[in-house]
């Protein structure tokens, strides 16, 4: 009788311990060590930045009378509640008032925060300091044209004021291969129309827009354009440990700051996979990332290079806000079992809003199915129905059931090959002898 071991999956806040063969393999990356003192690692980021003068002497050259610092939303765990102290530190020494900075929340086309989130994003000191403020793509109040011919709007607060800083998290990610840098700007702070049109259907579509990709990647590549047309003056951007603390610091120019992290972040969160598995396990990133199945799409997608046509996937994620935006939830009910006529259907017609994430969806469909992904979540029976993936719906909490999926998969399968892959979309996983 085969041994076991037990995995911790990245699940809500919690996690969820489950237990699996012994001889399973644990995809994951080197788990950088988390800084033991962040917030010096910072300011001498600040000095000594990465391809520009430190942040002190740019300020004194520029002399702004107003400074905005974007951040990302709720969905991202940034450590803002570290790295915005040492700015505004900076900027105060600088002679650059409280009542002179904004702090825009780049919410792209997700939903404004809550004041709960507010006080969760950046704490409640520099909440009553600070005036805080959400990006709203929709609202053309908000937002100013920056280019034409395609036309970009962008968020005007950031646009028109004198010095910008962009801060954010540099990860593997599943379009756009990895995040933080212009990101920051593009899609954070940008309109509608823009978000929609360099998510659109040609760009997904591409092979190059995917997961550790930079080169050749068009999402990344209009991305980069956009936020080089709009400006950021200086970039603060870091990478985390598995326990979502500061492991690396990337401060200074937008692009040369963010190469150095991509650097980084690619070595340490590669798992190389020699074969595919029968069975893999893995998550949908824990809180934030799990709020919604939106979001757990990042974790299916990622998991795909560990799967082949017969492959069963188990994802846990917790989901407690459900399936996502109205239009995400509309798209996923009228095309669930027809994935392959919705990408046909939007070669030809304009682009609607989260569209590119129920088309990424489909890289999933088209390698396993969607009979071959369950889901252990806390999905209510209706939006289930809507997920184009199989609910795990058994007996107990969270965790039992995702214990039963696995040990009926085993009974079935004693001889399976498993993966478990228990950071979900932040192990960035690839096929040996891949150069990409």
């Amino acid at each position: 009788m085969s041994t076991t071991k037990r995995v911790t999956m990245l699940y809500g806040r919690e996690g969820m311990n489950l237990s699996v063969p012994a001889e399973s393999e644990i995809l994951r990356g080197k788990h950088p060590p988390a800084m033991e003192n962040p917030g010096k690692t910072i300011r001498a980021g600040l000095e000594q930045p990465i391809g520009c003068a430190p942040l002190r002497e740019l300020l004194r050259k520029k002399k702004p009378r107003t400074t905005a610092i974007t951040i990302s939303d709720i969905t991202r765990p940034v450590p803002n509640k570290t790295i915005l102290p040492e700015l505004l530190k900076v900027l105060n020494e600088e002679g650059i008032p409280d009542a002179a900075v904004v702090i825009v929340v780049g919410t792209g086309l997700h939903r404004p925060s809550t004041p709960e989130e507010k006080v969760e994003l950046v704490g409640e000191q520099i909440l009553k300091r600070i005036r805080v403020v959400d990006h709203l793509a929709a609202d053309k109040s908000t937002v100013v044209k920056v280019a034409d011919a395609p036309p970009v709007f962008v968020n005007k607060i950031f646009v028109e004021s004198d010095f910008r800083i962009v801060t954010g998290l540099i990860e593997p990610h599943f379009m756009a291969g990895y995040s933080g840098g212009r990101k920051g700007i593009c899609p954070a702070l940008v309109d509608l129309d823009s978000v929609q049109r360099f998510h659109g259907h040609q760009v997904m579509a591409d092979p190059h827009s995917a997961n550790g990709i930079l080169a050749g990647n068009p999402c990344h590549a209009e991305s980069l354009r956009i936020a080089k047309t709009v400006g950021c003056d200086f970039l603060v951007n870091v990478a985390i440990s598995s326990d979502r603390r500061v492991a690396g610091v990337y401060a200074g120019h937008m692009e040369s700051a963010h190469a150095a992290g991509v650097r980084d972040v690619e070595q340490w969160t590669t798992a190389l996979v020699e074969k595919t598995f029968d069975l893999v396990i893995t998550s949908g990133g824990g809180y934030p990332l799990d709020k919604t199945f939106y979001q757990t799409g990042k974790g299916i997608v990622s998991a795909m290079e560990a799967c082949n046509a017969h492959s069963t996937l188990l994802i846990v994620s917790q989901c407690e806000e459900g399936i996502g935006s109205p239009s995400f939830t509309e798209m996923m009910s009228e095309w669930s079992g027809r994935w392959q006529q919705f990408l046909k259907h939007i070669a030809n017609t304009p682009v609607k809003h989260d569209q590119w994430q129920v088309q990424m969806m489909c890289r999933a469909m088209a390698r396993v199915g969607g009979e071959q992904i369950l889901l252990v979540s806390e999905l209510n029976p209706k939006d289930l129905r809507k997920t184009w993936v199989q609910s795990v719906e058994r007996v107990g909490n969270a965790q039992d059931r995702a214990q039963q999926a696995i040990d009926a998969f085993l009974k079935n399968h004693p001889a399976a090959r498993i993966a478990v892959v228990p950071e979900g979309p932040y192990t960035m996983l690839r096929r040996m002898g891949d150069t990409k």
